[in-house]
């Protein structure tokens, strides 16, 4: 049973996509779905979007999960790299900057336009299309040329105490200069700018 497979391999509030569900055909699913929307085993986020209901610790209603839709609607789909996190986020993940994003930011190859805002459950997301198709091989640096577009505007730290940050953010997703400068003429101008200030420019040599 459809109820069955969902119980063994999502938790609650896990995205649940209709089209990784098996079964003897995709109406067949879609009714069953329902089905299970209706009696209350489900919850529809929307259409071909769905989760199991949960209470939190606080025993209020349980939301969807913001991160693991992001996942696994846009950076690994099918287990392939497909896209990373960009934008103001990316810049707080790594100490940057404290401010917090008021929106979620990402680049993936599933974005068919070049920039789309998508509303999940009171949430923003804004998906941008990349200047060249994401793979594992390249998901790192494509994300730091995407940080060094911008890391004039987002960092609130300069000169050594930005150099000690971008050689620790370099370290931690162990980022190949080589694949850098592969995609470096992608990107703006300005980056190099920012490269420069950053103390990176010998990376490039």
């Amino acid at each position: 049973m459809v109820i069955d497979y969902i119980v063994e391999n999502y938790k609650g509030g896990e995205p649940i996509f209709i089209d990784e569900i098996p079964g003897k055909s995709k109406d067949y699913i879609r009714q069953e779905m329902k089905r299970l929307v209706d009696d209350g085993k489900l919850e529809r986020l929307y259409n071909g979007v769905y989760y199991i209901p949960y209470l939190t610790v606080l025993g209020t209603k349980g939301r969807i999960s913001v991160d693991k839709f992001i996942e696994k609607k846009y950076l690994n789909v099918g287990g392939e790299t497909t896209g990373y996190i960009t934008g103001l986020q990316l810049a707080n993940k790594f100490g940057f900057t404290t401010q917090n994003p008021s929106c979620y930011e990402v680049c993936s190859n599933e974005a068919t336009t070049k920039q789309r805002k998508q509303d999940l459950d009171g949430n923003t997301i804004i998906v941008y299309k990349p200047v060249a198709e994401i793979c594992e091989k390249n998901v790192g640096a494509l994300q730091f040329l995407d940080l060094m577009t911008n890391i004039d505007k987002y960092s609130e730290v300069s000169g050594k105490e930005l150099f000690k940050k971008l050689n620790k953010y370099i370290k931690t997703v162990n980022l190949d200069f080589s694949v850098v400068k592969e995609y470096l003429p992608y990107f703006p101008d300005k980056v190099f700018k920012n490269l420069y200030y950053g103390g990176l420019m010998s990376e490039l040599v």
